[in-house]
């Protein structure tokens, strides 16, 4: 079984491949664009991928991100509210935060973060691939946050530090190193291949844990994942609106 975990980078996109298990074997890579790396990795079982996938059309915004802040505590301000569609069709107009908050809050109720604002060409490239491909794309393709997966691979606690301190890198890769030896192998190798302008620190940790979430557990007894909330709804074109996650 091949799982793929991915995070947005400034390349485009990071992603690391496991392929059986967590002591199997690892490789990682960068992707100017998301449908390169299904292309390249076509034969990729499950996709685990840090991005909104069902987006909302109304005020009351996604249970899956209610669910995970209540979960997160201190580390809830890293879940932001995902933008509706017509605010991705603005932003293809004119590429500004007020402009494309007001839109968002005319369809939604809601403004935009600026958070939400910077990753809105990167939602609107995978909900463009999911809606043109159906059937080949959604049933492999699904929503993770990494804290969420950091908070699952944790036994239910969430990081104390922000990702982006010398603490908050450490303390995640502490986590990962409990369910595999190679994450250091990977996490060092990907600083030596991309330059830091291409793939952050995080960014690499936040891929990796999403490939961990979804590998099966030991001797392939059983589904890992569960998901927020139990019973996902979907969106206006069929998309669960969801974050999956690990039960270890």
């Amino acid at each position: 079984m091949t799982i793929v975990g991915v995070d947005g980078c400034k390349a485009g996109w990071f992603a690391v491949r496991i392929d059986g298990g967590d002591e199997g074997d690892y490789n990682f890579g960068v992707f100017a664009e998301i449908s390169d790396l299904l292309e390249e990795w076509s034969d990729a079982s499950l996709i685990l991928i840090d991005i909104p996938i069902g987006l909302p059309n109304s005020g009351d915004g996604r249970a899956c991100d209610a669910e995970a802040r209540l979960r997160l505590g201190r580390r809830r301000s890293s879940v932001f509210t995902p933008p509706g569609r017509e605010a991705l069709r603005a932003d293809l107009h004119d590429h500004s935060h007020k402009r494309v908050s007001d839109v968002n809050r005319e369809e939604t109720g809601k403004g935009l973060s600026i958070q939400a604002f910077g990753i809105v060409p990167k939602i609107r490239e995978v909900d463009e691939l999911l809606r043109e491909r159906g059937a080949d794309a959604r049933p492999r393709i699904r929503e993770v946050h990494p804290e969420v997966c950091f908070w699952s691979l944790n036994r239910g606690n969430a990081m104390q530090n922000r990702k982006s301190t010398k603490a908050g890198l450490e303390e995640r890769l502490t986590v990962l190193r409990r369910l595999s030896s190679r994450v250091d192998l990977v996490y060092n190798a990907t600083l030596e291949t991309f330059l830091r302008k291409e793939v952050a620190r995080d960014d690499i940790l936040d891929a990796t844990a999403a490939a961990v979430t979804a590998v099966p557990h030991e001797h392939g007894i059983g589904n890992p994942l569960a998901t927020l909330p139990v019973e996902p709804p979907r969106d206006t074109f069929g998309l669960p609106m969801e974050m999956a996650y690990r039960v270890l």
